[in-house]
């Protein structure tokens, strides 16, 4: 009796499983899908007018909404049956009839119509609906209407190295660029990912973050404002048309938690008609992809690891000698100079002095200052979720030569991505923690459930007061020495240091050619923003106060009228007569 019961136990459970397996999927087949299943039978006759379906890319406005960003458009393909319409009489008469609704090319019609050994020929794609009843009422045999879909990127050009597009791989159309691809497990679509989902959801554990074996299909929420990118976009726009630059890029990044408000660059494209680009090279992605020496923003870096390091204070003094002779070879000071001795340790920022951090390095010691740039995640990809992310260059590290030691410390011998630069630079900010620089931060799957991707907390590389320090001492260069204080917001403490660096070329650099940099958070103490701008090889301009101060001002004064950020300080009391 007992093994009976057990048997039975067994087939109820069994009955039970399979009775959820049907009704799963008769849900999935009538309700979740009942529309892809419909288009894909009106498709499975027609060769060219294949079934096409693709999750949504959403931008986060600042209100909370979602804006569609990548999404899918419907419409109609307009085709002729050449074995059809090549037997009637008059074929000039059925083009002039159906160019009145549809313009199109009298040639190609004609080349078309006469392919009779083909039953499908296309004659144009991404029509309205409205032009169906119109081109049934012509009446001809073998013109005929099919329903389409495609992907539409909503904005056009609006942060398109971050979404990417699609595109045909051999007979595989995927995403080939940007979130596109990144994300092409959760945004491309199979006829059996939703009864796959389903049960995946009932059965498995879900991933707390996203990887390479993702399988859930869905749509992506990303961190992008697109306010923020709009704004952003216009004013790299002008920094590459004002100084003929071979490209220009911004980011704005929240340096506590990783999250990308926008992230542009100049030249771009348009996602929509990529048959309108020239160069293809303009769409990779060189915030992750390309490596650059970055100059003077690195010098923050250099001193933060002499203050957490305890070889320098803020109050520590140095001596300069305006040129510094290591290894044989000779660097010096941007103008040339010698700037004095006992000099506090605020004038290498203030001055942004070569032989300055050159001498921090020397007190610290190369091994330390080496350990340092390697904690601060130099010499390894930040994790982004982009495509293409290329490591650093920073080779010249393992040499521990002095001479290699004091150019890596105002930024040149090393080559660093942007992105990898950028996280490196929140740790000042944050209070001595590395990010997890990201795009994307919801995924809401087709079977209804949402998953909300958790970033790990970053490892410390800074003493929380080394963080305050540094940033006390960026502060001071925005109000007393970036265009001689000039720009400084009364109301507003901002921490910000820019960066000049000679481009190299074999064998050595240009005597001519300069990457600017600049980047810059707020207010200092507990930011919300940190705005990170770069352009590659700017005409007839020298150093980047001149090319990117006021870019950077514009952003910072967006961004705190956008959000309502409140004063940090008060603004100091108007001169006496």
């Amino acid at each position: 009796m007992k093994d009976a019961g057990t048997r039975l136990r067994i087939m109820s459970l069994g009955i039970i499983l399979f009775a959820l397996v049907l009704i799963g999927k008769l849900y999935l087949v009538q309700i979740v899908n009942g529309s892809v299943f419909q288009e894909k039978a009106e498709h499975q006759y027609t060769s060219s007018a294949n079934f096409f379906d693709r999750g949504t890319i959403y931008f986060s406005p600042k209100e909370g909404s979602l804006l569609p960003a990548a999404t899918l458009k419907s419409g109609l393909i307009l085709a002729i049956n050449p074995q059809i319409i090549s037997k009637e009489p008059n074929i000039d008469n059925i083009y002039e009839r159906i160019n009145e609704i549809v313009p199109i090319n009298k040639d190609d019609f004609t080349k078309k119509v006469y392919k009779t050994e083909d039953p499908y020929e296309e004659l144009a794609r991404k029509l309205p609906n409205d032009i169906e009843s119109k081109i049934n009422n012509l009446d001809i045999p073998g013109v005929n209407t099919y329903k389409h879909k495609w992907r539409l990127y909503s904005s056009d050009e609006m942060a398109a190295h971050t979404l990417g597009f699609i595109g045909y791989s051999g007979d595989e159309l995927s995403g080939r660029y940007g979130l596109e691809r990144y994300y092409e497990k959760v945004l491309g679509r199979s006829s059996d990912d939703a009864f796959v989902n389903f049960f995946a959801e009932i059965f498995s554990n879900i991933k707390k973050t996203v990887s390479d074996e993702e399988s859930l299909a869905g749509d992506i929420v990303t961190t992008i404002e697109p306010t923020i990118e709009s704004f952003l976009e216009e004013e790299i726009k002008k920094v590459n048309t004002t100084y003929g630059s071979e490209f220009t890029g911004g980011i704005v990044i929240d340096p506590k938690t990783g999250a990308i408000y926008a992230i542009a660059m100049d030249p771009t494209f348009n996602p929509n008609r990529l048959n309108d680009t020239k160069d293809v090279a303009v769409f990779s992605n060189k915030f992750v992809e390309d490596r650059y020496e970055m100059g003077s923003i690195i010098k923050p870096l250099t001193l933060a690891a002499g203050i957490d390091s305890g070889a320098i204070t803020r109050k520590s003094t140095f001596n300069d000698p305006g040129c510094m002779t290591l290894n044989k070879k000779t660097f010096c000071n941007y103008d040339l100079k010698s700037h004095g001795s006992g000099l506090p340790m605020q004038v290498i920022l203030n001055k942004s002095l070569n032989t300055g951090v050159a001498t921090v390095v020397s007190r610290m010691g190369n091994g330390v200052f080496r350990d340092y740039l390697l904690k601060f995640g130099l010499g390894e990809i930040t994790g982004i979720d982009l495509p293409n992310e290329g490591s650093s260059l920073i080779s010249n590290l393992d040499t521990k030569r002095d001479l290699e030691m004091a150019q890596a410390s105002f930024g040149q011998g090393i080559a660093l991505t942007p992105l990898i630069t950028v996280r490196a630079l929140s740790a000042l900010a944050n209070g001595g923690t590395l990010i997890q620089p990201h795009l994307v931060k919801e995924i809401r799957y087709k079977i209804g459930t949402t998953k909300t991707i958790e970033y790990p907390v970053g490892e410390r590389v800074l003493k929380p007061e080394t963080s305050e320090e540094i940033s006390r001492m960026l502060t001071e260069v925005v109000d007393t020495s970036l265009r001689g204080g000039e720009v400084r917001l009364p109301n507003y403490s901002i921490a910000a240091k820019t960066g000049t660096a000679q481009i190299a070329k074999p064998g050595g650099y240009y005597e001519d050619r300069y990457l600017h940099s600049f980047f810059g958070y707020f207010p200092s103490y507990d930011p919300k923003f940190l705005i990170f701008l770069y352009t590659y090889y700017p005409k007839d301009v020298k150093y980047a106060s001149e090319t990117l101060t006021d870019t950077f001002i514009n952003m910072a004064k967006f961004l705190i009228n956008y959000y309502d950020i409140p004063p940090d300080r008060e603004a100091p009391p108007p001169p006496t007569a």
